[in-house]
């Protein structure tokens, strides 16, 4: 106890509150105002620029670039996220949290004026390289305003502070769009992120750079450029439906695994006890959600002609699930991590495997609504729990460039899953495969990495350094063929 009231005295907590701490007790409440504001806002931009781009592209006259915009946030968001990461572990989270937002604040004003459309591509990419700052940012904050009984909390209320604008973001954006214009879309989210960045400001002036830091190569910004074009090539083969997307997506991963090798810890694509395990595990639970993820919507209109907001119910659906499983856990402390991990796969898994039942004509496509949401609380266990396990295992002086690895690894795995179902989908539009068989092995695929997680999911609380068998998560997502202990 003595130990833990010293901890919260360096970092300038105040500790003369009654009561056990919480989240939003007097020496934490600004800061996690801050943190979900700025967690719900950058959350609100993605969901909402989907809904926006129609219209802009239209303005703009740029129909022929509409998924330029897409592809160049997320090639620079990877950028963003190695940039945040060596920027916290070298000069501290608050100088590294001010460039972020301070970045994809102009990317917004950009975005917002934008009166070409290459003009609107580059403040994407702005927007990108600083909502890859804030995230990285976010962890490092994390990890060292919170002790560890309060992070399962921290994380329950960044799930929910997700969830919200996945719910009304692509609606408010709508109408934004319909009766002010898109372009407030952007401009709108301006004072909002910058309050939230305020109410932070007072708990990030405590926090000074890490100690005994080596300064990171400055290769790994390029490497990180490299692994976003992968990423993007994936998504773009994701969205085509045609061969070419094979080639595409080929290639892709190629670039990606190249890129990817030295942004990783190694062992990663082994899941080698410890953090490299934390960091492949959370590739595996996001690649297999968000793959199906994609498919899901496009499977109930063409096996079933459901409308556009009837085929998006089941994501809702997932969403509340993984909400609710994530405040459950945020009120289990005391449960070990790797327990609510491995029950997460296993959720998730059963959910995928569930909605193999789309396929079935006489059942109308109507228990993916259930079997989604069962999907959404496996993701509410897991997600919280791997991010409670990277701070606890990141030790300070390097928690930058590891919380980098662990966003690097949700996107670049989601981006090789959705691509794969593309692949699929554009083989059942070229008359190769029916599109029931598409998607029974899109089911197939995304089902194997949730149960290799499943099966490996102690390993991410064992300590680091253990040995361990060959690596299965190259073999389940084809991310690379590893010779050594790289990506």
């Amino acid at each position: 106890m003595a130990g833990s009231t010293g901890e919260q005295q360096r970092l300038g907590i105040d500790v003369g509150t009654s009561g056990p701490p919480t989240v939003f007790d007097r020496a934490h409440r600004l800061t996690t105002a801050g943190l979900l504001m700025l967690v719900t806002f950058v959350a609100f931009e993605s969901m909402a620029v989907a809904t926006a781009m129609p219209t802009a592209v239209g303005e703009l006259d740029g129909l022929a670039w509409y998924g330029w915009p897409f592809s160049a946030f997320l090639v620079a968001s990877v950028f963003g996220m190695v940039l945040g990461g060596d920027l916290g572990d070298r000069r501290g989270s608050r100088i590294a949290l001010l460039a972020g937002v301070s970045v994809f604040a102009a990317g917004l004003l950009a975005g917002g004026l934008a009166g070409h459309m290459a003009v609107f591509v580059a403040a994407r990419a702005v927007q990108g390289v600083g909502g890859g700052i804030i995230a990285v940012s976010l962890y490092v904050v994390a990890g060292r305003a919170y002790r560890s009984a309060l992070r399962p909390k921290l994380f329950a209320a960044f799930s929910a502070a997700w969830v919200l604008p996945a719910l009304v973001g692509p609606l408010l954006a709508g109408l934004i769009t319909t009766h002010v214009g898109w372009r407030w879309v952007f401009l709108g989210m301006l004072p909002l992120i910058l309050f939230g960045l305020a109410l932070l400001l007072p708990a990030l002036r405590r926090f000074g750079a890490p100690e005994g830091v080596t300064v990171p190569a400055s290769a790994r910004r390029w490497w990180a450029l490299l692994a976003g074009v992968g990423v993007a090539a994936l998504q773009y083969a994701g969205q085509r439906l045609d061969l070419l997307a094979l080639g595409i997506a080929v290639v892709g991963a190629g670039v990606l695994v190249v890129g990817l090798r030295p942004l990783v810890p190694p062992g990663t694509a082994r899941l080698r006890p410890g953090l490299p395990a934390v960091i492949g595990e959370r590739g595996l639970l996001a690649g297999a959600f968000f793959g199906m993820d994609a498919l899901l919507p496009l499977s109930l209109t063409q096996l079933h002609g459901y409308s556009p907001t009837a085929a998006g119910i089941p994501l809702t659906a997932g969403a509340l699930g993984w909400a609710i499983a994530s405040q459950l856990q945020g009120r289990r402390p005391d449960v070990a991590r790797v327990v609510l991990l491995r029950l997460g796969f296993v959720l998730l898994a059963a959910g995928l495997a569930g909605t193999a039942l789309v396929v079935v004509p006489g059942l109308e496509g109507w228990p993916t609504y259930g079997t989604w949401a069962v999907a959404g609380l496996g993701m509410g266990l897991g997600m919280p729990s791997l991010s409670v396990l990277l701070l606890e295992q990141s030790p300070e002086e390097r928690r930058g460039a590891d919380s980098a690895a662990f966003q690097i690894a949700d996107v670049t795995t989601s981006a090789v899953c959705v691509g794969v179902v593309g692949v699929l989908v554009a083989a059942a539009a070229a008359g190769l495969l029916a599109f029931p068989t598409a998607v029974l092995l899109a089911v197939a695929l995304l089902t194997g990495p949730a149960l290799v997680g499943a099966w490996l999911a102690p390993r991410a609380g064992a300590p680091q350094g253990a040995t361990t068998p060959a690596s299965t998560l190259v073999a389940v997502t084809g991310l690379a063929r590893s010779r050594g202990e790289g990506a």
